[in-house]
């Protein structure tokens, strides 16, 4: 009976803790063992009770208080993220610290704070920040230029532009630093950005990810658009492009032969007048100046001439046109679309497929070509084919209850804990019905018969020390005859014993006539 109860009152004990226990629900993830010091002692201090997971780096608490204390702890600064920032300098002895000291405190503090920065983007569970800020030499014209070295640990992939957002923060932050000199590597040793100097035109990117990522959105409007038309999941997309990289200077000249403007003018006269000397004589008379000849009949003439020249110099109109087509230019694009039929029930319930005619699939490559950009001359290509899928039409999406209905659904956490208290009450009434039931009734049986036939009181002391008469005739009448004997017996039994307690309570009550009555027995013979 003790062990019995014991373990009852164990078990009843156990469901009532189990189901008053309140819920508990992550606080933080992914600490660090200061961090989770620190909150421990702040869970302590509030006597709050917590649950901690996977060696101190996952804390669980009540779910009702997660969002105060959350609240409560980023008042205090925590978590800090496993590093170190500016508070460092909060109770540090500036007096006591040399130059050297407050430089490498002030190198951990800048790194610490990037790495908070840098946890705080979508995707990344923890970060280191190593710098390298160069002091520059005595005597040196050329100043070393600073350098960063960046650890992820991400949870799926990042995108390029996530790592040159990273890059780019971080070489905001530092003094002197370019983003083309910080390199990011992953927790499995990828390379993100290998911290070469690349083309500031290309904003950081390979031409292999310029082009992967025009593809990309390309393909997802093409896909968007014709989703919408045939369904979603019903298109199959595949989008190809070239890229031409070469960067070209190209220089040109036009003149424009009307747009003439007079820009000088000169002009030059000249005459002179010459004599035919018809005798050939040369004398001194006739060359001398001023000289007139004598005209002796002889038929002398005078030659005369004039000349006139004229210079305009004109000036043309000239344009100059410099051209500069950057890398990365399209020079083709090719789009694939495979779309699937159309289902319908027939009259037996059977699903029936049935083709897409031609006139719709050019109405989709009509849209296909204007959402691309389509250009003939660069030779461009769409093509769009309808097949049937392999895995046949997508299941059609479950309708959620809204009103009365969606205020009735559980979440995963409510089930367990109905499923949880329903398991208990369970065994709680499998625990009295096949355990406590029994043994009660088994209990009360043998009392419940006796108590109707308990004896007459006795008027005397003499008539109690008689044993009564075991009343076999009230018993209730069994089939077995031994059973009915060991009943009787039982009964004889508790009369028996009820008249003995009755004679010792009258004893102690009347003691002088008890010792009479006793004389009286010895002094009668025997």
């Amino acid at each position: 009976m003790v062990a019995v109860t014991l373990a009852l009152v164990g078990f009843f004990g156990f469901v009532i803790m189990r189901v008053t226990t309140p819920q508990m629900t992550t606080l933080f993830t992914d600490l660090s063992v200061e961090d989770s010091s620190s909150i421990i002692k702040e869970l302590e201090r509030q006597a709050i009770p917590y649950e901690m997971r996977n060696d101190g780096a996952i804390l669980m608490v009540p779910k009702d208080k997660v969002t105060r204390l959350r609240m409560k702890l980023a008042e205090g600064g925590l978590p800090k993220g496993g590093g170190v920032g500016y508070e460092i300098f909060d109770k540090s002895d500036a007096l006591g610290s040399t130059s050297f000291v407050q430089n490498i405190n002030h190198l951990r503090a800048l790194e610490g704070e990037l790495a908070r920065t840098i946890r705080a983007i979508d995707r990344i569970q923890a970060a280191r920040v190593h710098l390298v800020l160069p002091e520059r030499p005595l005597f040196s014209r050329e100043t070393p230029e600073p350098s960063a070295s960046i650890v992820l640990r991400v949870r799926g992939a990042l995108e390029p532009q996530q790592v040159r957002a990273i890059r780019h923060l971080v070489a905001s932050a530092v003094n002197g630093l370019k983003p083309q000199r910080v390199s990011i590597v992953d927790e499995a040793g990828q390379l993100l950005a290998d911290g070469a100097a690349g083309d500031p035109a290309s904003g950081g990117a390979t031409s292999d990810e310029r082009r992967i990522n025009f593809e990309k959105r390309m393909r997802s409007e093409v896909e968007s658009i014709v989703s919408s038309v045939v369904g979603n999941g019903r298109a199959r997309v595949q989008l190809s492009a070239d890229f031409d990289y070469n960067k070209v200077t190209q220089t040109s000249d036009k003149f424009d032969p009307e747009g003439r403007v007079l820009r000088s003018s000169q002009t030059r006269e000249e005459s002179s007048t010459t004599a035919d000397n018809r005798d050939g004589q040369v004398t001194v008379n006739n060359e001398l100046p001023g000289n007139q000849r004598q005209d002796n009949g002889t038929g002398a003439t005078k030659d005369q001439s004039k000349k006139s020249e004229e210079t305009n110099n004109y000036e043309i109109s000239r344009t100059t046109k410099t051209e500069v087509t950057e890398a990365g230019r399209v020079n083709r694009i090719s789009v694939a679309v495979l779309v699937d039929g159309i289902y319908s029930k027939n009259e037996k319930g059977e699903t029936v497929y049935q083709a897409r005619d031609k006139e719709q699939l050019d109405r989709i490559a009509a849209l296909v070509r204007s959402a691309i950009g389509f250009d003939q001359k660069r030779g461009d290509q769409v093509e769009v084919v309808n097949l049937r899928f392999a895995e046949g039409p997508s299941a059609q999406p479950i309708n959620e209850p809204s009103g009365f209905l969606g205020m009735l659904q559980f979440t995963k956490d409510d089930v367990m804990n109905l499923i949880e208290l329903v398991v208990m009450s369970l065994l709680g009434l499998v625990v009295v019905f096949m355990v406590v039931r029994p043994l009660v009734k088994r209990i009360l049986s043998p009392d419940a018969n006796p108590a109707n036939n308990s004896p007459a009181p006795v008027p005397a002391l003499a008539d109690a020390s008689q044993t009564p008469a075991a009343p076999g005739q009230n018993l209730v009448p069994g089939s077995n005859a031994t059973a009915q004997m060991i009943d009787v017996a039982q009964v004889q039994g508790q009369v028996h014993a009820q008249s003995v307690h009755r004679v010792g309570e009258l004893a102690e009550r009347n003691p002088t006539e008890t010792v009479s009555i006793i004389r009286q027995w010895l002094a009668e013979p025997a």
